[in-house]
């Protein structure tokens, strides 16, 4: 070290674990709270389809595909042994139907066809964890195709225009620490996992029960949710590179749609 004073050494040194404890401690993009703007939002455009007609309900796009009595009754979801439906034909343009989990109410749909057939509205009134407050969405569907009059007008199929949700529903808090991503939301739903591949549980949703992450690179995350053995969906999470901006595109692996979510930081 000739020519090089102590002094200069131990600077060097102090500089060179600030620089590293710095890019170890920096905070993570991910990390803050974060509301959906579901008006930006992108939602797919394939088609729901379903009919009520001759005291039967259908629907085609359903997974696994709905084929019940129109009559009020509880009857079982083929495909999934704790849940049935009932299907009430309240009108000729307006259906309700109820969906029980073990027998007690799980979600509410009224769907009212407009004059014309055009348009439909459809109210969503979710009871998802024992003892929380009902929680109610609202959407507004485009018919696709012509209106032929045979059936409950509600009957054809549709592409969702736009969607409205509690404030609430809308928010998710993310808190990524060394290896671990943590999410949550002011109505009780999240998880925390590592950045492993394996699964670790998923609380407080009925869709899926367990969650798996792979980090892309520094900006993007993969989450891979499942429910029991089924694969549910993979979601793509990256955040822009001004931090401002969280993107979630969905892809359903039940379905096949694919939706991008975007939203925005809040503190």
């Amino acid at each position: 070290m000739k020519g090089v004073s102590r002094f200069k050494i131990a600077v060097c040194l102090v500089c060179a674990f600030t620089l590293c404890a710095c890019g170890r401690f920096a905070k993570s993009p991910f990390t803050g709270t974060w509301k959906t703007n579901l008006d930006q939002s992108q939602f797919s455009s394939a088609p729901f389809t379903f009919s009520v007609s001759n005291g039967r309900y259908e629907c085609a796009s359903c997974v696994p595909k709905i084929e019940v009595k129109a009559d009020g009754s509880d009857q079982p979801l083929s495909g999934l042994l704790h849940y049935t439906i009932a299907v009430n034909e309240i009108d000729s343009h307006t259906v309700r139907l109820v969906t029980k989990r073990d027998g007690k109410n799980f979600s509410e749909e009224i769907c009212t066809a407009a004059q014309g057939g055009r348009t439909l509205h459809v109210k969503t009134t979710n009871h998802l964890l024992e003892g929380d407050e009902p929680r109610m969405w609202e959407a507004e569907w485009a018919r696709i195709g012509e209106f032929v009059p045979t059936g409950n007008a509600i009957s054809g199929s549709w592409r969702m225009q736009t969607l409205r949700a509690p404030e609430n529903e809308l928010l998710e808090t993310f808190t990524e620490r060394g290896s671990e991503l943590s999410v949550s939301s002011p109505i009780g739903t999240g998880w925390t996992a590592k950045f492993d591949g394996k699964a670790y549980p998923v609380k407080g949703s009925y869709e899926t029960d367990s969650v798996s992450l792979k980090q892309v690179d520094d900006r993007t995350v993969e989450a891979t949710y499942t429910l029991g053995r089924h694969l549910i969906r993979v979601d793509k999470i990256t955040v822009s590179s001004d931090g401002n901006t969280l993107t979630t595109v969905s892809e359903s692996k039940q379905t096949g749609r694919v939706d991008t979510l975007f939203a925005t930081k809040q503190k």
